[in-house]
């Protein structure tokens, strides 16, 4: 089975509920959607639990808007401003200091992918550029990308996205997309997604 788990912004009780939820078996897949830090109250204990995950399960970790602002800011130097506005001071505090961050983290952030194809569905974390082919995809769009994407029709033929980023009520389905983030750091919902039979599974989340 597949399971595409939506963004979790620190909320590490709400990731650890559900993945407790999951009737998880040997040889099931876990495809994280991105936006593991920020915002919520644990980013540090939340990527502890993803390197758990990892050494029990098959899992692929994308990367998200708010990995990209990390990275750039403390690879690059870049962006400050930009991750302070979206909720930087979150995983500062949890480090205690970006200069503090585990190498072992840090290569987890280095480690995230842009997209994962599997079983004619393309998972990313925000969408794509329409009508764009996918070896030619700007990085930038595949995490930061809305409406151009969301109101669009068959944005990449041949594929069914799923996708995180953009937060909704509840899981948002239709013919050629799937968007998952539901807002569990805002007091909505985590939900992971099971491709195999279209189930969603939830947990209830407080906001930070």
């Amino acid at each position: 089975m597949i399971y595409a788990i939506g963004d979790i912004h620190g909320c590490v009780d709400s990731l650890k509920d559900l993945i407790d939820k999951l009737p998880l078996r040997n040889g099931d897949k876990l495809i994280f959607l991105g936006d593991y830090i920020d915002r919520g109250p644990d980013s540090r204990a939340v990527i502890e639990k993803l390197l758990e995950l990892r050494r029990s399960f098959d899992c692929v970790f994308l990367r998200g808007n708010h990995e990209w602002m990390m990275l750039n800011y403390v690879l690059n130097g870049k962006d400050y401003e930009l991750w302070m506005m979206n909720g930087a001071y979150a995983t500062i505090r949890s480090y205690t200091d970006v200069k503090k961050i585990p190498p072992e983290h840090l290569e987890f952030f280095k480690d995230t992918i842009y997209y994962h194809v599997e079983n004619g569905y393309l998972f990313v974390h925000a969408g794509v550029r329409p009508l764009i082919p996918l070896e030619k995809q700007d990085a930038f769009d595949l995490v930061w990308i809305r409406d151009e994407f969301i109101y669009s029709e068959e944005p990449l033929v041949g594929f069914k996205v799923i996708f995180g980023h953009t937060p909704f009520r509840d899981v948002f389905v239709s013919h050629d997309k799937i968007g998952i983030d539901t807002g569990c750091v805002y007091g909505g919902k985590l939900t992971a997604f099971r491709i195999d039979d279209n189930r969603a599974f939830q947990v209830s989340c407080g906001g930070d």
